[in-house]
């Protein structure tokens, strides 16, 4: 899977319009990250990537990147 697709990926789960989050952005700049999106996150990465997210992965959550790197585990 390509980041332009894990960016798509995250993008669908967070419900924000398609082309809105960059590598780059500070996840606390996005409204839309919040506990709900949150979860979402949890059961889309197990789901697709088998991997299991802890509350202490989400507190080293800092940029989009952060997560699209988690991806690749």
């Amino acid at each position: 899977m390509t980041t332009e697709q894990k960016i798509a990926l995250l993008e669908e789960t967070l419900e924000v319009d398609e082309g809105t989050l960059k590598l780059e952005m500070e996840l606390a700049e996005i409204d839309e990250y919040d506990s709900m999106s949150k979860l979402g996150i949890i059961v889309m990465m197990e789901d697709e990537f088998g991997v299991k997210l802890t509350g202490d992965n989400f507190k080293q959550f800092k940029t989009v990147s952060d997560i699209v790197n988690m991806m690749n585990n």
